[in-house]
């Protein structure tokens, strides 16, 4: 059974407490203002928080900034726009009774504890929200919000803030599952232990790299070990370069999304048996040994560089001497699996004081 979270319970106790005072409030409110009942009360003040906050991208940390961004939308609503979307209307109101302007001030920061979930923490660009990985035709999506739509797998755009879910982590890909393309019906796990089947035995089996199957089996334990699995990063294995086009330039070994800042670091397992011998040698003059041995280091820089200018993704490349040594890999590797867990919470004590 999962465990509550204490910081919820507070915030909903705080719900009730403001609704309760709000209630207590609106008796004079509706007398000071001549509105006719709490519907409509709510509602003007509601109408108004799209035209001053955007909400879809602003990280909003507290109840005290949501209250300072909505003020200071509605006053540059009120200098350009005078009377319209009803913004003069609405600050008369607020001049005429002391006891709406409590109310607002209540109602503002009551909406921030409501939405907080996805008001607080940042959300991936709408360009961002989708990773394709895997060799061709056994090729796989993760998005955000994926909705099917005339024959291919998309975002729901309006929903990406309202991901409950860590981005880009275990939680992630049980919430949504992965798309095939041209198939309407997701591929959806139970459970972690059934994600990391998959994971392991046809995500990393397809790679001929046992280096890379070695990495995916470390990782399928530290995810079963761990006491919070559903918030660890995702070990994402052979990222493509050209997402969800048939023909893909480059796979990246593994990658690692940040869940909260969403910085892309990944691993390149480049042992000289794939990535530099060189056969025949004896066939050839030095002078070709030499330019084929620099073709073919220049191809992986390429990849490397092409991986960063696209994606932000710096990678850190791992030889045979690293490679000698799995273990060691792998702890490099978990230091990136290590995030500073969800965004830090307010602390409500201020709220609980104004209430006591």
């Amino acid at each position: 059974m999962a465990k509550r979270d204490p910081q919820k319970t507070k915030r909903n106790k705080l719900i009730q407490t403001m609704k309760t005072e709000l209630r207590e409030l609106l008796p004079t409110v509706l007398e000071e203002t001549g509105l006719r009942d709490e519907k409509e009360l709510n509602a003007i003040i509601g109408h108004k928080t799209d035209y001053v906050i955007d909400l879809k991208h602003a990280v909003i940390l507290a109840p005290d900034q949501y209250e300072a961004l909505w003020m200071a939308g509605f006053n540059k609503q009120l200098e350009e726009e005078g009377e319209a979307f009803g913004f003069g209307e609405f600050f008369a109101i607020a001049r005429k009774s002391k006891a709406f302007r409590r109310y607002l001030h209540i109602f503002l920061r009551r909406s921030y504890l409501k939405h907080y979930d996805e008001y607080h923490k940042a959300r991936p660009e709408v360009e961002e929200a989708e990773i394709w990985i895997g060799q061709n035709n056994a090729d796989y999506g993760l998005l955000v919000t994926p909705r099917f739509k005339d024959g291919r797998w998309e975002n729901d755009k309006s929903h990406i803030r309202r991901f409950k879910p860590r981005y880009w982590t275990i939680g992630h890909v049980l919430e949504t599952g992965l798309v095939v393309p041209d198939s309407a019906d997701p591929m959806r796990f139970a459970n972690v232990g059934e994600y990391l089947r998959f994971f392991e035995h046809v995500l990393v089996r397809h790679s001929a790299s046992s280096y890379q199957r070695k990495i995916a089996a470390m990782y399928s334990q530290l995810v079963r070990d761990s006491d919070d699995p559903l918030n660890i990063p995702l070990l994402i294995p052979e990222l493509r370069y050209n997402g969800r086009e048939a023909k893909h330039e480059h796979r990246l070994d593994f990658c690692i999304i940040d869940p909260d800042t969403f910085d892309k670091v990944g691993f390149e397992l480049s042992p000289w048996s794939s990535h530099g011998r060189l056969t025949k040698t004896k066939e050839k003059t030095t002078k070709a040994v030499n330019e084929e041995a620099k073709g073919n280091f220049e191809k992986e820089m390429r990849k490397l560089k092409k991986y960063f200018q696209k994606h932000g993704i710096y990678a850190l490349v791992y030889t045979d001497s690293d490679l000698a040594d799995i273990t060691s890999v792998f702890v490099d590797i978990a230091k990136y699996l290590q995030t500073s867990g969800p965004a830090a919470q307010y602390s409500f004590a201020e709220i609980d004081d104004f209430f006591k």
